[in-house]
């Protein structure tokens, strides 16, 4: 008897989840000292958008606040064109940060997360088998650190890694003010990063989660511990891929910075993009060759580059892209 087919995914089905948190950023108003606007972020939040920008199909796994805010990150979502599908409409609040501007327009951060809604993720709420589409899972940021829901976000990415079906992404994008303990936090990125087949981490990021260590010495670790593809991003100096066998560093493109808002989320938006468009499958993500990761680097970059040139976290599209890719 001959194998059953495989029918082809419907056009639109994701192809990528993103699971974590959205947060509403209140970003101060230039022109008008001490008065702020209400902007929908959040890091994994960003990342979904980042993606579904550039054309992968994407749903995002969220619990939405019982609030005006809730409801406003959830239609942002929505009008990107993102599945919502696996959400919760959660009784709790949405989490809140107050963004400050460095003269550099460095992107700093004061939170407002106790009892949010992103947090309180439950197995039950976790259980539903995924989409038979999908082909990539990300998780991160501050969901995948604050109890209790980031024990049952570990509990999914053990079932997934178990399964093998999926290319796993993690982004620690760590806040020491709302991660809590840092030993405690290490230990939760570290079985993270074991259970991913790619772990994307800024060079701060490395510094707070490896001390003593530089970023190569980080890596190997990582590596060595079960993930495949270890990405370092360090800003306007570029990012820096690691597997087994390389070792690719890629130059940022040079741009006139407005703020530094949703950069790496959308740097991670972008790679996970570029991973699809490639079709990798969880066990050849270590075996990636030196042209693929440098497509890969090139393009999360100038992503990165044109969120950059805007106010707020605003990744581009394929077509706003097409420029820095072409030079």
């Amino acid at each position: 008897m001959s194998a059953p087919r495989t029918l082809p995914p419907e056009p639109g089905a994701p192809r990528l989840a993103v699971l974590g948190e959205n947060v509403m950023d209140l970003i101060p108003r230039g022109d008008e000292p001490g008065v702020y606007r209400a902007v929908p972020g959040g890091g994994p939040a960003n990342i979904a958008v980042a993606a579904a920008r550039l054309g992968t199909p994407t749903a995002f796994l969220a619990r939405f606040g019982a609030d005006g805010f809730g409801a406003t990150m959830r239609e942002r979502l929505a009008a990107e064109g993102i599945g919502l599908d696996l959400a919760v409409a959660a009784a709790e609040p949405s989490a809140l940060a107050l963004t400050s501007l460095g003269t550099d327009g460095q992107a700093r951060y004061d939170f407002w997360m106790d009892g949010a809604a992103d947090w309180q993720w439950s197995d039950a709420e976790l259980a539903a088998p995924l989409p038979d589409s999908l082909r990539l899972l990300c998780v991160g940021s501050v969901a995948a650190f604050r109890g209790p829901g980031a024990e049952a976000i570990e509990r999914l990415m053990a079932r997934e890694r178990d399964r093998g079906r999926l290319v796993l992404g993690f982004d620690p994008n760590v806040r020491p003010a709302v991660i809590g303990d840092p030993e405690r936090a290490r230990a939760r990125y570290l079985g993270l990063a074991a259970l991913s087949h790619v772990v994307k981490a800024s060079d701060e990021d490395l510094r707070m989660l490896h001390p003593g260590r530089d970023e190569e010495e980080a890596a190997r670790q990582l590596l060595a511990e079960g993930a495949a593809l270890v990405v370092v991003t360090a800003g306007a100096k570029g990012a820096r891929a690691f597997t087994r066998h390389r070792d690719l560093a890629v130059p940022a493109p040079v741009v006139e910075v407005q703020d530094t808002i949703g950069a790496g989320d959308t740097f991670m938006g972008a790679l996970l993009h570029t991973l699809a468009r490639l079709d990798v499958a969880p066990d050849a993500v270590a075996d990636l060759g030196e042209r693929d990761l440098r497509t890969l680097l090139t393009t999360a970059g100038a992503a990165a580059a044109v969120t950059c040139t805007r106010p707020g976290a605003q990744p581009p599209t394929e077509a706003d892209l097409a420029p820095y890719l072409s030079s």
